[in-house]
C-alpha cells in the first residue's frame, strides 16, 4: 500500500488557530521585476539544470535527444531522487546572479545530498566539473559522461559526496562542497561552522523539510545565536519545503505561514516566505538580495563598534512543488506535487512504451535544443548568471577544498609537570590550550557539549571566553570557546570550521561522545574521499578530547560509564583512526600538541581529569609518545630482563592500578620476574600492515616477548583489543581486562573492582601468569591467590560500610624507597 492517499497535488497547510496578527511578522517586501537578461539568463539555466538533472537519472545514451528515445536509450538500473532537484537548482541560479552582481565569497551548503543530480548538473554548467574533471568538459562529450555515467559504477554518485569513477582508480569528489547530505540533520551546523572567523564568507544553507524534522536541526537553528558579527560571516538558512518525504507529507509541509513565522521568529530570525510561483524569479532574488542587505546592516553595526544585542538574522522558507516540472500523473496517481516524485518518476520507462513516451514528453518541454550550443556548450544567455572569477563560483570556492592555516603550537615542554608529582591532564593540557588560542586567535575554537570548568580546562579562560552572543556577559568579546548542550550541533560546527582550514578541538564526557558516532562516521567517509581526490588539500585533524572517563564516574553512576567510543574511531580506515591513551600529564602534553598538528586524521585522547602521579618527565614523556609503546623499566623487575609475565595498561586509571600492582606483587612474591609495559598509541597493537603505526612482529616481541604470559588491563571493552591483536602468534598467553559494564553511584576503587581491573585483579593475573614457568611461585600460587581474593572481599566489605575506599589506596608507590606517597584522588566535584 502507499504511504499516503492524497486527492489533490501539491496540497496546503490546513490553517493553524495562532491569531493572524502574527503574520506581521514575516517579512514582506515590494515586488520588483528583474531585468529582462537576469530573468532570461536564470530561466534559461533552471532549464538546462533541470533537464540535465532528469536525463542522469534515465538516459544511458541520446543525451540530447537527437533521435527519439528508446528502451536501449534507458539505464539498466534508474536511481536517483528527483524530488528535490528543481528547488535545488532555482536556489543555485541564483545565489551564481547574486555572486556576480555583488562580487561576494558564497558557499552552498546543502542538506538534501540525494539531490546530487541538480547540484552536479549546475556545476557542469558553470565549469566547475570540467575545471577539476577533465572528462566532464563542457562540451558534447563530457555532457555525454556527466549524464550517462550517473549512479553507476563507472559515473558519478547518487549523493553529494565522493566515489570512486570508472575502473575504481579515479576519485570524483562534489566540487564545492563541504557536507555530504547523506545522513540528515547536520547541514545548517556545518554551515554556521563554516562561517566562523571568516567575516567575508556567507554560505547558504538548504535545509530539506524532511532534514527539518531530525533532532540536531532543530538544534542548529540556535547556531546563529554563536556567531559574532563582528568576526564571523554569516548563514542564510533556506527552509525547502515542497511539502512530502518519501512516502507522507512533512511536519513543516503541514504548517501554514503562521506557525512557520511564529517558529522562526521564536528562534530569533527573520522569516521571509518566498512562493510566488507565478513570478518566482523575482520572489527569490528580491528575497536574496534582503537577506544579503540585512547581513550587512547588521555586519556593519558589529564592526563599527554598535552591536545589536540579539539580531534578527534572516531566513527565507521556499514553497515549491514536489517533483517540480516532472509528469502531473502517472498511471492514473499524482506525481508532480506528491510523495510519488521524490526518487524516481518513471520507474518502468525501460520496459512500458507509456512510461517512455512520458519521459520523451518531459524530457523535451526543457527544448534542450535551444540551451546548447552545437559542440554542446552552454548558450551566452545561460553563461551571463554565472560569475566569471573561478573562484567565485560555487564550485571553486577556495575554502571548500585549497585552505589551510597552520596552527602556532608553543613548545609543551614549557608547560610539563614535574616527575614524580601529581597533576590532573586536563587542567595541565589547559595551560597549554590557553596559549594555543592567544597565537591563534582566528584560526582555533573549542566547541564543547559539557561545561569546560566540570573537564577541569577553564585555564583556557584566562584569555579568552564563550561566545554566546545572546549573553550580555559574553556578547561581542571574542570569545573562542562554544559550549552548548547538544552534541551534534557541535560536531557540525567542527566539521565545517574544520572543512574550510582551520581547527578545531571537541572536549566531552566520554558517555556522551556516542552520540555523534555516525556523524564521525560519514565525516570520516567524506574526508576519506576529499583526500583521494587529487584536487582537495589537506586538512587539520578532527580532534575529539575524552574525559570524564568511566574510571571516575563513580559519583554520577552508570549512566556516565561507557567507553564505546574508542570502538567506533577503531573501526575507520587505518589511514584516518587514531586513538590516544596517555597515562599522565607530561604525555598528555605530548600528544595534544601532536594532534593539533597533525592533519586528515580523526584523533581520540582519552584521559583524567582528577589528579594523578606523573611517572616520566618531559623528556621521557616525549620519547613515549613517540614509540607509542614502551617498557616502563622503574615499575618492572630487573628493567624487566628475563621477565615470567608481561603486566600491560592503557589508559590511565588503569595504568596506575598495574603500578599498583607491580609494587604489591614485589612484597607478595619477590621471586615472580615482571616487566611493565604502557601502550599510549593503541594502534601500535594491531597486526602489522593493517595500521601505519602497527608494530612488526620483532618489535612486538621485543616488548611483550615471544612465548610469556601477557596481562592487559585495559580501558575500554576487551573486544576492541582482541580485535586489534587478532593475528599475532600465540594469542592464548594473552589475558584482557577492561570495562565490563558493571557500575554504579559508588567510590573510584570500587569501580576497579566490579571491573575486575583493580590492583588486585591484576596481580592475580600476573601470578596464574607466572606460574606457568616460575615452579616458586607455582608452589605458593593457592596461597597467594586466597589472600587476594580474601584482600578484595574486605575492601568490599569496608567500602560497603563507609562509603569511601581505604586509606591509601590511591597513595603513589615508590619503587626506589618502597615507600608509597600521599595522593589527593580529587573527589567528584
Amino acid at each position: 500500500m502507499p504511504g499516503e492517499v492524497i486527492d489533490r497535488p501539491n496540497p496546503q497547510a490546513l490553517p493553524s488557530h495562532i491569531p493572524e496578527d502574527v503574520l506581521a511578522l514575516a517579512v514582506k517586501l515590494d515586488k520588483t521585476k528583474l531585468d529582462d537578461t537576469d530573468y532570461e539568463g536564470l530561466k534559461e539555466f533552471r532549464r538546462a539544470a533541470n533537464y540535465i538533472a532528469a536525463a542522469m537519472i534515465f538516459l544511458g545514451d541520446n543525451v540530447l535527444l537527437e533521435r527519439d528515445l528508446t528502451f536501449d536509450d534507458i539505464k539498466s538500473r534508474l536511481l536517483g531522487h528527483w524530488g528535490t532537484c528543481p528547488g535545488l537548482i532555482l536556489v543555485y541560479s541564483h545565489l551564481n546572479l547574486l555572486v556576480r552582481k555583488y562580487d561576494i565569497d558564497v558557499m552552498f551548503v546543502v542538506g538534501p545530498g540525494h539531490g546530487a543530480p541538480a547540484i552536479l548538473a549546475s556545476l557542469w554548467l558553470e565549469g566547475s566539473m570540467g575545471r577539476f574533471y577533465p572528462q566532464y568538459s563542457r562540451d558534447h562529450k563530457g555532457l555525454h559522461n556527466l549524464i550517462t555515467g550517473f549512479s553507476t559504477p563507472h559515473g558519478l554518485p547518487s549523493h553529494i559526496n565522493a566515489e570512486a569513477s570508472g575502473t575504481f582508480t579515479t576519485i570524483t569528489h562534489t566540487p564545492g562542497s563541504i557536507h555530504e547530505g547523506g545522513e540528515l540533520g547536520y547541514a545548517l551546523s556545518v554551515a554556521f561552522g563554516a562561517v566562523m572567523d571568516k567575516p567575508d564568507l556567507v554560505v547558504a544553507c538548504v535545509i530539506g523539510d524532511g532534514e527539518a524534522e531530525s533532532g540536531p536541526t532543530a538544534t542548529a537553528w540556535h547556531g546563529a545565536k554563536y556567531i559574532d558579527p563582528a568576526e564571523s560571516g554569516a548563514v542564510i538558512p533556506i527552509l525547502h519545503l515542497n511539502g512530502f518525504k518519501i512516502s507522507e507529507r512533512t511536519i513543516s509541509g503541514c504548517m501554514d505561514d503562521k506557525e512557520l513565522v511564529a517558529l522562526y521568529t521564536g528562534y530569533g530570525y527573520q522569516c521571509r516566505i518566498v512562493d510566488d510561483l507565478d513570478d518566482i524569479d523575482a520572489d527569490m532574488h528580491r528575497s536574496l538580495e534582503w537577506a544579503l542587505s540585512e547581513i550587512r546592516h547588521i555586519q556593519k553595526a558589529a564592526r563599527s563598534g554598535k552591536t545589536v544585542m540579539k539580531p534578527r538574522w534572516p531566513m527565507i522558507v521556499m514553497r515549491t512543488p514536489k517533483g517540480w516540472g516532472a509528469p502531473k500523473k502517472v498511471h492514473g496517481e499524482f506525481m508532480e506535487g506528491s510523495f510519488r516524485s521524490h526518487q524516481v518518476p518513471l520507474m518502468a520507462a525501460k520496459t512500458e512504451k507509456a512510461e517512455l513516451e512520458m519521459l520523451q514528453s518531459w524530457l523535451e518541454s526543457y527544448k534542450p535544443q535551444e540551451l546548447f550550443t552545437k559542440d554542446g556548450d552552454i548558450t551566452e544567455t545561460i553563461n551571463s548568471i554565472i560569475p566569471v572569477n573561478n573562484d567565485k563560483k560555487l564550485g571553486q570556492q577556495p575554502l571548500s577544498f585549497n585552505h589551510h592555516e597552520t596552527l602556532k603550537i608553543p613548545d609543551w615542554h614549557k608547560y610539563e609537570v614535574e616527575k614524580g608529582s601529581q597533576a590532573s591532564c586536563m587542567q595541565t593540557i589547559g595551560e597549554l590550550l590557553d596559549q594555543v588560542l592567544v597565537d591563534n586567535p582566528h584560526s582555533m575554537r573549542i566547541f564543547s557539549p559539557d561545561e569546560l570548568v566540570s573537564n577541569k580546562l577553564d585555564a583556557v579562560f584566562r584569555h579568552t571566553g564563550r561566545n554566546f552572543q545572546w549573553d550580555e556577559f559574553s556578547n561581542a568579546r571574542g570569545g573562542r570557546v562554544i559550549e552548548m548542550l547538544s552534541e551534534h550541533t557541535m560536531q557540525g560546527f567542527l566539521q565545517g570550521y574544520t572543512l574550510t582550514g582551520r581547527t578545531g578541538l571537541f572536549p566531552s564526557y566520554e558517555s556522551f561522545l556516542g552520540i555523534v558516532h555516525t556523524m564521525m562516521v560519514q565525516y570520516s567517509k567524506f574526508n576519506k574521499m576529499a583526500r583521494e581526490s587529487t584536487f582537495r588539500k589537506d586538512i587539520s585533524s578532527i580532534n575529539y578530547l575524552e574525559t570524564s572517563t568511566w574510571t571516575r564516574q563513580e559519583h554520577n553512576g552508570f549512566s556516565h560509564q561507557n567507553p564505546s567510543f574508542i570502538g567506533a574511531v577503531l573501526n575507520l580506515k587505518p589511514s584516518a583512526a587514531r586513538v590516544y591513551l596517555p597515562p599522565d600529564a607530561n604525555t598528555f602534553l605530548s600528544t595534544i600538541a601532536h594532534c593539533l598538528q597533525s592533519k586528515n586524521y580523526v584523533n581520540l585522547m582519552v584521559g583524567s581529569k582528577q589528579p594523578a602521579p606523573v611517572f616520566l618527565s618531559g623528556e621521557e614523556a616525549e620519547a613515549h609518545c613517540r614509540a607509542g609503546v614502551s617498557v616502563w623499566k622503574f615499575a618492572s623487575t630487573d628493567d624487566g630482563l628475563d621477565p615470567d609475565v608481561v603486566l600491560v595498561g592503557i589508559g590511565a586509571e588503569i595504568m596506575f592500578e598495574v603500578i599498583e600492582a607491580a609494587a604489591m606483587l614485589r612484597e607478595l612474591t619477590p621471586t615472580l620476574r615482571v616487566r611493565v609495559v604502557n601502550v599510549t598509541d593503541l594502534l601500535v597493537l594491531e597486526l602489522y600492515g593493517s595500521h601505519p603505526h602497527a608494530l612488526s612482529l620483532s618489535d612486538f616481541d621485543a616488548l611483550f616477548t615471544a612465548d610469556r604470559p601477557i596481562h592487559i588491563n585495559y580501558h575500554g571493552y576487551a573486544k576492541e583489543l582482541q580485535g586489534l591483536l587478532w593475528g599475532r602468534p600465540n594469542l592464548q598467553r594473552i589475558s584482557i581486562a577492561s570495562y565490563s559494564e558493571e557500575g554504579s553511584t559508588t567510590t573510584p576503587f570500587d569501580m576497579m573492582l566490579r571491573n575486575s581491573v583493580s590492583r588486585y585483579h591484576v596481580a592475580e593475573a600476573a601470578i596464574r601468569g607466572g606460574a606457568t614457568r616460575n615452579e616458586k611461585v607455582r608452589l605458593d600460587q593457592h596461597k597467594l591467590l586466597s589472600l587476594i581474593r580474601h584482600d578484595i572481599s574486605e575492601t568490599q566489605k569496608y567500602i560497603m560500610k563507609t562509603s569511601k575506599d581505604p586509606e591509601g589506596t590511591f597513595d603513589t608507590p615508590n619503587f626506589e624507597t618502597g615507600r608509597t606517597e600521599k595522593r589527593d584522588v580529587g573527589y567528584a566535584d
